[in-house]
């Protein structure tokens, strides 16, 4: 399995000679050559984890492929046909296999409403928890997409995030709000996180890939 990196919050992870993408969204670049794209996961409604434009695109080479995401996105992305997923439940889309935790977007302030927000688990291997630090109890997980820079988001407690899971490997996204030096310093705290179990961390640009 492959998994690559877009621009900020987007993965696209290549199995068998297909495609599973994970929230294609507003800092995310047009996206081409996907080979036989047979599902589309959005985490959350956030405007950076999705758009009409990629999805419109995207359905228009995959003109049947399913939209997973919670009620959230399914009520946003009304529009489009999203099939409803919770924390706990669990898909076959071959050759995937998604398990979805959580429920709930992390806290940005008082002000702005508390979304719904899954975290995806690919095959057993590959996690994502969307904006959240939602730990996927009782799974080792061989490579943790962790969450670097956003709104919500405070190091120390990503750092705790990464502890947590304690994966075999692990990369940053959800970047594109940090400056360069921004995102090597918060890389380099995630990486520390990482060593302190004896795991990875590979600093991934979009485009570049890492396979499990």
């Amino acid at each position: 399995m492959r998994v690559t990196k877009h621009e900020h919050a987007c993965l696209r992870v290549e199995k068998d000679g297909r495609t599973l993408l994970i929230d294609p969204g507003s800092f995310t670049l047009p996206l081409s050559d996907l080979g036989r794209l047979v599902a589309i996961v959005l985490t959350h409604e956030h405007a950076d984890h999705w758009t009409p434009e990629h999805l419109t695109r995207l359905r228009k080479d995959a003109p049947d492929v399913p939209i997973y995401g919670p009620a959230g996105v399914a009520a946003a992305a009304s529009e489009f046909d999203v099939t409803v997923v919770s924390p706990g439940d669990e898909i076959v889309v071959e050759p995937f296999t998604l398990r979805f935790f959580g429920g709930r977007h992390n806290v940005i302030h008082s002000s702005i409403p508390v979304v719904d927000n899954v975290g995806v688990l690919v095959d057993d291997e590959l996690y994502y928890p969307g904006d959240s630090y939602t730990v996927p109890e009782g799974v080792e997980v061989n490579l943790l997409a962790a969450p670097v820079g956003a709104p919500w988001l405070k190091i120390g407690e990503a750092m705790d995030f990464v502890l947590a899971v304690a994966p075999r490997r692990a990369f940053a996204v959800h970047d594109m709000t940090l400056s360069r030096s921004g995102l090597e310093m918060g890389r380099g705290r995630l990486a520390w996180a990482a060593a302190q179990h004896g795991g990875e961390f590979t600093a991934l640009e979009p485009g570049e890939s890492i396979d499990i």
